[in-house]
């Protein structure tokens, strides 16, 4: 379990509450009432889901399980792992040469690594090899970044949502004013106007866009393993000495510790590797 996630969301539901309850005449928990209208739960949350239904095919739905995964569960994959392996291939090209490789390949639990040691096998040129797995990454970085869109625009629709609804009871308020409630029915009235604003103020900060930068680490992170696969593959096929295969695979493991230690850093722009 992400620890961070989970402590994070606690001192938010704490902090909502706290402002919410606390006032200059004390605490009242009866103030939670005033946040809870129905319509504006319809109108923005109901809204803001309808819309993605209608922007997104029902695939990008189903990755949403695996998205909040990896929001919530901790990432156990160890580059170190993988550059184990890769070295421990490099030794039996060595050995056996590289059609050796190809029986090796059938105890590799990972997909990628398992497709991408294959690939040694046939009868590539480096470049070329390198240029295929380019373009691979490249696919799936552009994947990646359309699944994040899901949530990028529920961003966008949740605060647009709580606008619409707290202009329709605007509307409906306007329209139905009556002076002789006098002053406290009409603040009873704005304030229900404005609770949509509210809901998609947290709609908007609160789920989707947490869930798009946790994705977005974590897809990150996915890439630079995929990276030092690429490397250790590559150099394999031009017949490297292992040793110097793990120094240089050992510059990924020191990055991904480093990507691992930042706190929401902006997504970086991956480097493509010089022909």
């Amino acid at each position: 379990m992400e620890i961070t996630v989970i402590i994070g969301y606690v001192l938010v539901v704490v902090a909502l509450f706290f402002g919410i309850t606390v006032g200059s005449e004390g605490f009242d928990i009866g103030a939670l009432a005033n946040f809870w209208n129905a319509q504006s739960v319809f109108i923005t949350i109901g809204g803001t889901f309808m819309v993605l239904l209608a922007s997104f095919p029902f695939k990008a739905f189903t990755n949403i399980p695996k998205h909040l995964k990896m929001v919530f569960m901790k990432d156990k994959t160890d580059p170190q792992q993988y550059v184990e392996i890769l070295v421990e291939l490099s030794k039996e090209a060595r050995r056996k040469g590289l059609l050796a490789l190809e029986a090796k390949s059938a105890e590799i639990e990972d997909e990628f690594l398992r497709e991408s040691v294959l690939r040694i096998v046939d009868a590539i040129e480096p470049d070329k090899l390198r240029l295929w797995f380019d373009q691979k990454l490249e696919l799936i970085e552009m994947r990646n970044e359309e699944e994040r869109k899901l949530y990028d625009f529920g961003a966008a629709l949740g605060p647009a949502f709580g606008m619409i609804g707290t202009l329709i009871g605007l509307i409906n308020m306007l329209k139905s004013m009556n002076l002789d409630g006098g002053a406290e029915k009409l603040g009873q009235d704005m304030s229900v106007a404005l609770i949509t604003t509210f809901y998609g103020s947290v709609l908007a900060n609160v789920v989707f866009s947490p869930i798009s930068n946790k994705v977005a680490i974590a897809q990150e992170r996915d890439i630079l393993i995929k990276e030092l696969i690429i490397e250790g593959v590559v150099s394999i096929k031009e017949g490297e000495n292992p040793k110097y295969i793990e120094e240089k695979l050992m510059n990924f493991v020191e990055s991904s510790k480093q990507k691992k230690s930042e706190d929401g850093e902006g997504k970086k722009t991956r480097k493509k590797k010089k022909k």
